[in-house]
């Protein structure tokens, strides 16, 4: 924003006095916040920094420690230069002891050899800040009205860093709280040199506070987020210390950005409430069919005259009937990201919560045969938006020509993912002949019929343990049918001696009235057994 000492060097009235730099040339860029004419020794308590101090010598210091200690203190203000007239205390040079002065401390000393009216320096240098300024208030509201405008229009990040770039003339880089990059522009540059090794290259890039220059890298940094919750940082490289606007450019892009994003999550979360309405309603019969089609339609889901498969993800382990907070976080993220999933599978379809341990999906296809494909890249999907959470298990039911089907396959998908829970394999997605009897019999765990079996096979011995829970006999009938009925193995599994075992075989044989060496009633007192956990774990 500040004019630079040798731009005011470059100004007409002062060319008119001859100026000759005699220390402090390296320094010359200092910017000039002010002209400020000054005829007494302790000036610089009067200055705030950034002065460029102008004087004709004469209330200058007379000895040598005197002039060393003058430009020391003006030094360690943080004046941008001092400049010596001529002409009424030094006639030919400054003095070799304030020139070893200045040339120590790095302060650019300049020496006027005509007289030169000040007032013509201090008016230009003033016009030049003033005009400086006013550039920089007219670039600022510039950038304000721009992001403002990008705010309103909802604008996507690629966007926002374009127009960073475009403002900057600078790559600009966004990237996440694990340093990867999600968005950039590099400002015509090389986007290859711009992000090869980039994650290890941003680790070393540290600011203090929320919006800092890092010297070393030559890196502005801001950080991006709103409500508290800071999720990534936007960078600019501007090499030198940058300007005040640049600081409120990239500001003003990081508010843009985490607005866009609240705007965004604010959206979605209205659209997954219409979601979940929707397959609520094809779930419980709440609204009739064709007004679900109308509704989705209005979405951007068409399931008209569509292959429909219904989709359920869910934890693979859950906290019970009643999850705690962090279980319905966790949810709450696994619904995003099913969500996520879909639209980077490019499949169209509704999505939301079932209840409070699954999220269900109905997926819209153009026919069945598209069906095997789309499940895979759905599941591909949400293992690459979710790297590091929880596993989960996604299963689907089986395809269906009609919306009013539609509710079979997303019933068959949520038992059949129930069911897999037990089932300790890394299938990409559970289909039912995935599920097999211990599937199959969860499935059928609320069928009156199935409990009345259960009760049949197992009520004696169930009645015997509930009479005698210090000498419980199932887990004896437990060992030996997972055993293979091998009495010594199941034995030596139960940690009991082989006739101690056997007399519990002889017990429950009594209890069932059941032959524990025939197949086909241990055949049914194992199906039982796989029943009655089922019936237990719903």
């Amino acid at each position: 924003m500040f004019p630079t000492v040798r731009e005011v060097l470059a100004l007409d009235p002062f060319r008119f006095g001859a100026p000759r730099v005699v220390a402090g040339e390296d320094a010359l860029d200092n910017p000039v916040r002010w002209v400020h004419v000054a005829e007494v020794p302790d000036i610089a308590s009067l200055l705030r920094g950034g002065e460029l101090v102008l004087a004709t010598g004469i209330g200058l210091p007379a000895d040598d420690a005197g002039l060393r200690g003058f430009i020391n203190d003006l030094a360690d203000v943080g004046v941008s230069g001092f400049v010596v007239e001529l002409g009424r205390r030094y006639t030919q040079n400054l003095p070799k002891v304030l020139v070893a002065a200045a040339e120590k401390r790095g302060l650019p000393l300049i020496e006027l050899r005509r007289d030169t009216p000040f007032v013509r320096i201090t008016e230009a240098v003033h016009a030049l800040i003033v005009d400086a300024q006013l550039t920089e208030l007219r670039a600022t509201e510039e950038i304000h009205q721009r992001f403002t405008d990008l705010s309103v229009e909802g604008a996507e990040p690629a966007e926002v860093l374009r127009q960073v770039a475009e403002l900057s003339g600078s790559p600009v880089v966004l990237e996440n709280l694990s340093r990867q990059v999600l968005a950039y522009d590099p400002a015509g540059g090389s986007a290859a040199l711009l992000l090869d090794g980039w994650e290890s290259h941003s680790r070393r890039i540290r600011v203090p506070t929320r919006t800092g220059f890092d010297a070393d890298s030559g890196w502005l940094v801001t950080t991006v987020g709103a409500r508290g919750q800071d999720w990534g940082r936007l960078l600019l490289h501007v090499r030198a210390e940058p300007a005040n606007r640049l600081r409120i450019l990239l500001e003003r892009a990081a508010s843009t950005l985490a607005l866009g994003r609240l705007i965004r999550r604010d959206a979605e979360g209205l659209e997954r409430q219409l979601h979940a309405t929707l397959l609520t309603a094809l779930l419980d019969h709440s609204r009739p069919v064709d007004e679900v089609a109308l509704r989705a339609r209005a979405l951007g889901v068409t399931l008209e005259r569509r292959h429909l498969v219904g989709v359920v993800v869910r934890p693979r382990h859950d906290g019970g009937h009643a999850p705690a907070v962090a279980e319905q976080a966790e949810l709450r993220g696994l619904a995003e990201g099913v969500g996520q999933a879909l639209r980077d599978a490019k499949l169209s379809g509704l999505s939301s919560l079932l209840d409070d341990h699954a999220v269900g999906a109905l997926i819209a296809l153009r026919g069945p045969a598209d069906e095997e494909g789309a499940l895979g890249a759905f599941a591909t999907a949400l293992r690459r938006v979710r790297p590091e959470s929880a596993p989960v298990i996604v299963a689907a039911g089986t395809g269906v020509a009609d919306l009013r089907e539609a509710r079979r396959s997303l019933v068959e998908a949520r038992q059949v993912a129930d069911a897999a829970r037990h089932d300790h394999r890394q299938v990409p997605v559970f289909r039912l002949p995935h599920v097999g009897l211990a599937g199959l019999l969860h499935l059928l765990r609320d069928e009156p019929r199935l409990q009345t079996f259960v009760e049949r096979q197992l009520g004696p011995v169930l009645a015997h343990d509930a009479q005698h829970p210090r000498d419980t006999l199932l887990p004896t009938l437990r060992v030996y049918l997972e055993q293979g009925r091998n009495k010594s193995s199941a034995a030596a599994e139960a940690h009991l001696s082989r006739p101690a075992f056997y007399e519990r075989l002889a017990r429950l044989g009594r209890i069932l009235q059941a032959d524990l060496d025939s197949v086909e009633a241990c055949l049914s007192l194992h199906v039982a057994l796989l029943a009655l956990d089922a019936v237990r774990d719903s």
